[in-house]
């Protein structure tokens, strides 16, 4: 278990808090980060949409939001917020199991506390990239993620 994680989840969603902390365990020994404070949250698209209109002035739901404290990439003081309703939404859309789709954003998530970047093509792209390396390795290790999903 990664000391200073922790793994919180609606009481609609059971997550197998473990391979969250095995996902970055593995994030770890790729990037070499430290993790001084890093909420993780598994939340309903009506519980991001405040989050999101609050913070970023956008009103409606998104598949994650990520919060990084300390202005630092290689010690994360940070929280991710990860709504399963929409990652739910983008697994049948890109025709991907759930599981698959929540790897993705918590490395999404990850990706951004190490300084990633999505805002315009060029960044998107280099980030997609590197998320699809990682979540073609992380698939050979077929981690159980979502244990219960009331939608």
């Amino acid at each position: 278990m990664i000391k200073n994680l922790t793994v919180n989840s609606d009481r609609k969603i059971k997550i197998n808090k473990n391979a969250i902390h095995k996902i970055i365990s593995l994030l770890k020994s790729e990037f070499s980060f430290d993790v001084i404070s890093l909420p993780i949250n598994f939340i309903t698209s009506e519980q991001i949409i405040p989050i999101n209109t609050q913070y970023l002035g956008h009103n409606f739901s998104t598949d994650i939001i990520t919060f990084n404290y300390s202005g630092e990439n290689d010690s994360f003081d940070g929280e991710i917020f990860i709504s399963v309703d929409d990652a739910f939404s983008n697994s049948k859309k890109y025709k991907v199991s759930l599981d698959n789709e929540i790897i993705r954003l918590v490395i999404h998530g990850i990706l951004h506390l190490l300084g990633f970047d999505d805002k315009n093509k060029f960044d998107l792209k280099k980030m997609k990239k590197e998320e699809n390396r990682l979540v073609s390795e992380f698939e050979k290790n077929t981690i159980k993620i979502i244990i219960k999903y009331d939608c």
